[in-house]
């Protein structure tokens, strides 16, 4: 009996260990979503690392628009509608923004996108690049996501996130780094708005 009740003990304070963690974790990343919201815009430039493959882009975030340009690809959202720019096709999609995919980290989410969906724990602490950085482990909820996981490293210092690396269920893993973070930059009223002047010769693809 003696023998039962250690390790009810012992599960009792790993729960309450990982309780406290989680509780941790939840603070550190209300702190980074308070800290993304107060700010009236963002502008990053970040590079992508997936199989070994190295590539750059640039997002800059408005609310729910935003601007990004990634592997060629232009991609704007003014609130409406989505705008894909392909030069290679010399096309442009007009969509409506998906949100079939609750799990996904698309670009007007990418620096909230942890808000829902995970459940979050405590991890390591590591420099990079001259920063502090804190950890925190996001597992998915949904047992349909292709992800296994996801590492937040996050700038203590700021309260900015550095990088995400997202593991795969099939054994894939993916990297992105923040390379530049500017914040209330002054952009032209035109910014989130769509040109179809500046595509002359352009397919016009409407899908919705």
């Amino acid at each position: 009996m003696k023998y039962f009740f250690n390790i009810i003990t012992a599960l009792m304070l790993v729960f309450s260990a990982q309780a406290q963690q989680a509780d941790k974790a939840k603070k550190l990343l209300d702190e980074v979503s308070s800290k993304i919201k107060s700010y009236k815009n963002i502008a990053i430039d970040f590079s992508y690392n997936v199989n070994g493959q190295d590539h750059s882009g640039n997002l800059t975030l408005e609310g729910d628009k935003y601007l990004a340009t990634f592997m060629g690809i232009t991609q704007l959202y003014d609130g409406d509608k989505v705008y894909t720019v392909n030069p290679e096709d010399e096309e442009v999609t007009v969509s409506k923004l998906s949100t079939s995919n609750t799990g996904a980290i698309t670009p007007s989410k990418a620096l909230t996108f942890f808000n829902s969906g995970y459940t979050y724990s405590w991890d390591i602490t590591q420099k990079a690049a001259g920063k502090n950085l804190q950890y925190i482990k996001l597992k998915p909820t949904s047992s349909k996501s292709s992800t296994k996981e996801i590492l937040l490293g996050i700038d203590t210092a700021t309260k900015h996130i550095y990088t995400i690396i997202e593991v795969f269920k099939n054994g894939n893993k993916s990297i992105i780094t923040v390379k530049t973070f500017k914040t209330n930059q002054t952009l032209s009223k035109n910014h989130f708005t769509f040109a179809s002047s500046k595509y002359p010769n352009y397919y016009i693809n409407k899908l919705d």
